[in-house]
């Protein structure tokens, strides 16, 4: 544990883990079955139990409390929804990731402080309640790394705009009923001429198209936009200045996928002590053995590091210092991390760990895809390059 983190926000940890293990592992062990077989639970069961867990979390204060406390959040810090996060992650559950128990995609952000008072009123505060679900819509399928290519088009027409271009593997887009869409208003401007757009998913020529398999549980969306007309009131902020917002989404997310990524890194630890110090070969645990301590201790030493440089970032950025810079390093050294303690943990249990009713090889295929999202690790490195004043 890094000195210095303030008592408040370990209380808080502690609160979310108890509430992971009192809400979330009952109902998740209700689809043991599944799990054994299937090796996780199905999309739309695994949705619509987070949608009820999810409102277990606002209850009990939890699913927005890193919102401010002027729209109803509890302000709590970057460094704490960090703790928080890993709390979450450390369970393994999927129920209590991707939105069970605090806000991901589908829930309010900071960026949308940015709306105005109607706008609160019909699209932030039921995010805040979980009455409403989002997506975040920028990707698309030319415009991923370099998301200032993107060309989805809204061109005015009176008081509305009309928006046509595609969007993939938006997480919660076939769930969403509010789109948070990025798109072009003034062509050749690059990042500033992108607006962001709040699009009711139920208007005419919005549809999901596809939804997309991954390796992993994540099952992303691809949706099309044709001739959709989109009131003006409908924009947040100022048309062409809506790159900053998708940022500071980004980088926020970066944060919480690396906290994520620590907690999972404790899970597999954990599993993989128990287990080498269980598993009997050669007359002897096989945690004596050198070559199964080597992977033990790598992965012991990589996530301690790996730990205390997220919590460093994310009270950096509480600080204001370098987010973009801080937000890459996290997300890159936890997530190439995660994946070298989830290698290594599948290694000492053998045969075993490939096996669906371990549970370990869904978190090794669900932790490589965590290196792509929000930022390849390579784009992440160039990202941090930038900062240090190389171009």
């Amino acid at each position: 544990m890094v000195i210095g983190i303030p008592d408040e926000l370990i209380q808080l940890r502690d609160s979310i883990a108890r509430f992971v293990e009192r809400e979330v592992r009952p109902v998740e062990e209700g689809y043991r079955e599944q799990w054994l077989t299937e090796g996780t639970i199905p999309t739309d069961i695994a949705h619509a139990e987070r949608v009820r867990l999810r409102k277990k979390s606002v209850d009990a204060g939890f699913y927005a409390m890193h919102m401010p406390e002027e729209v109803g959040g509890m302000g709590v810090s970057t460094l704490g929804l960090a703790l928080c996060r890993e709390a979450v992650c450390a369970s393994a559950l999927l129920l209590a990731d991707r939105g069970g128990v605090l806000a991901s995609v589908e829930g309010p952000r900071p960026m949308l402080m940015a709306l105005n008072e109607a706008q609160r009123e019909e699209y932030l505060y039921p995010l805040m309640r979980a009455e409403r679900e989002a997506c975040f819509a920028l990707t698309e399928p030319d415009a991923g790394s370099d998301a200032t290519r993107i060309r989805t088009r809204a061109v005015k027409e009176g008081e509305y705009w009309r928006i046509n271009g595609r969007k993939h593997f938006i997480t919660n887009g076939q769930y969403a009923d509010v789109i948070q869409l990025f798109a072009v208003t003034e062509p050749g401007q690059g990042a500033r001429g992108i607006t962001f757009f709040l699009v009711d998913k139920d208007l005419p020529g919005v549809s999901v198209t596809k939804v997309q398999r991954t390796l992993g549980n994540d099952r992303p969306a691809e949706l099309t936009f044709e001739d959709v007309m989109v009131h003006e009131s409908k924009v947040v902020g100022e048309p062409g200045n809506a790159f900053a917002s998708a940022l500071s989404w980004i980088n926020m997310g970066r944060i919480g996928i690396a906290a994520g990524a620590v907690g999972n890194a404790q899970y597999l630890l954990d599993r993989m002590i128990g287990y080498a110090k269980d598993r009997v070969a050669f007359g002897r645990p096989i945690g004596n053995y050198q070559f199964v301590q080597q992977h033990v201790v790598d992965s012991y030493v990589e996530l301690e590091a790996a730990r205390n440089l997220v919590y460093q970032c994310a009270a950096a950025v509480d600080a204001g210092e370098h987010p973009r810079r801080n937000a890459a390093m996290a997300k890159l050294v936890a997530t190439e991390m995660v994946g070298r303690v989830a290698d290594r943990t599948i290694q000492v249990f053998g045969g075993s760990g490939i096996m669906t009713e371990m549970g370990i090889e869904q978190l090794y295929r669900d932790v490589r895809s965590i290196r792509l999202y929000e930022g390849t690790s390579e784009v992440l490195k160039g990202a941090i390059a930038k900062t240090l004043g190389l171009e």
